[in-house]
């Protein structure tokens, strides 16, 4: 069997990966099992580098999407500050403080000097501004959203005035209250001023698409995009708070089901403009639905991958990664009876493994699934092993 396994492996490269898929993706999409590995971070940037000669534009990753723009004017060479503040400032879940993630953007903005916009590449954070203990106040979409339209339309046109906004608003620090994760009560998601808010929202994003022929001839296409942007986020936003402050149990599953929503949204409306390459943790971008142990129970959710796989078809691809050990965390070599533990037995540090034809070579007597000691990092599902188009594989981690 380890010969017929050698013959799934290949180089790490963008030349190899296109390979394995039977057309060339809209959307390429490359999943980690962990966070904060910097060798994963730095491989994702040279895969980047090297699809951007085969014409993906866009890099998408797992951060604020509304952060985002701050890095995107910055590359763009619109943007001026420091390279260390443009990161932080643009870089949410608090990685703006890896190398990579500098050196990524670094790349971006040199390679955009002097050159055409359309040949430019773009940097988009698809998720929504949401953290694991908390979201932000949907104050920042929304008053940019209902200023877009109020200098476009007739103000007639709006819902509200933007002091009727302001004071349903209210402060900020009511909408990012920390305790309102674990404590529905301690958020306003529910309250008659967030009601009201969530029916303002859906009309400015009603009225946005009911005047778009006008505001997409009025001005640049990318000031259409950012108010779509706003458009989502916003209308998200409102929902995600809506679901913590319910009681229910299925309040935790709600919640990141409604935030894998606004990750595909945020990723169907990046497509459009052109080829892109994702990033982020496996479980977002899986097609297999997601789930995990949160708050004492287990969760089951459809991942934006799995969005946005019904949407695309063929025209999404999906490449898992999986590691051999990550000692600093206490995951050691795998056992060698699972997937991890047979691709750990071969003589390269890093390889690309065409998934689905080692789930051929392995047969009906699947390997055994692998146990991590630590929460961080998901082993691979070798049930799942065939729902992706390429896995790959790093044997080590370097210490932190």
């Amino acid at each position: 069997m380890a010969n017929r396994i050698e013959e799934t492996v290949h180089p790490v490269d963008s030349a190899a990966l296109l390979r394995l898929l039977s057309r060339r993706p809209r959307m390429l999409a490359l999943g980690e099992p962990t966070h904060r590995e910097e060798t994963l971070l730095h491989l994702r940037n040279e895969l980047f580098r090297q699809l951007v000669e085969e014409g993906y534009r866009t890099i998408a990753i797992e951060s604020d999407c509304l952060m985002g723009l701050v890095v995107d004017e910055y590359v763009a060479c619109r943007g001026e500050g420091v390279l260390d503040e443009v990161v932080e400032r643009g870089i949410s879940h608090g990685w703006g403080d890896l190398a990579a993630n500098r050196e990524l953007v670094r790349w971006m903005r040199a390679h955009n000097e002097g050159r055409p916009a359309a040949e430019q590449v773009r940097f988009a954070g698809f998720d929504g501004p949401l953290e694991i203990t908390g979201a932000a106040s949907p104050r920042q979409a929304l008053t940019a959203l209902h200023e877009h339209l109020a200098a476009r339309v007739d103000t007639g046109l709006l819902p509200c005035t933007r002091e009727t906004l302001d004071r349903l608003l209210g402060t900020d620090e009511q909408w990012t209250e920390p305790a309102a994760m674990m404590d529905p009560a301690r958020s306003v998601g529910q309250s008659a001023e967030a009601g009201r808010l969530r029916l303002i929202a859906d009309d400015l994003a009603a009225l946005l698409e009911e005047q778009a022929p006008r505001l997409v001839a009025a001005g640049p296409r990318e000031e259409w995009e950012r108010a779509c942007l706003y458009a989502r986020t916003a209308t998200g936003l409102l929902r995600y708070h809506h679901w913590m402050a319910d009681r229910s149990a299925a309040r935790l599953a709600r919640l990141v089901g409604v935030r894998d929503r606004m990750m595909a949204r945020n990723l169907l409306a990046l497509a459009e403009r052109g080829p892109v390459f994702v990033h982020a943790h496996n479980t977002h971008l899986q097609r297999e639905q997601s789930s995990m142990r949160m708050g004492g129970q287990r969760l089951e959710w459809w991942g934006a991958g799995a969005l946005v796989d019904a949407r695309l078809g063929a025209e999404y691809a999906f490449v898992a990664t999986a590691l051999g050990t990550i000692r600093h965390q206490g995951v050691e070599e795998p056992a060698p009876d699972t997937v991890e533990g047979l691709l750990y037995a071969l003589p390269e540090d890093r390889c690309l493994v065409d998934a689905r034809r080692l789930a051929e070579v392995l047969g009906d007597a699947l390997p055994a699934p692998r146990t991590s000691p630590w929460f961080g990092y998901f082993p691979l599902d070798p049930d799942r092993l065939a729902g992706g188009d390429g896995l790959v594989f790093v044997k080590d981690m370097p210490p932190a």
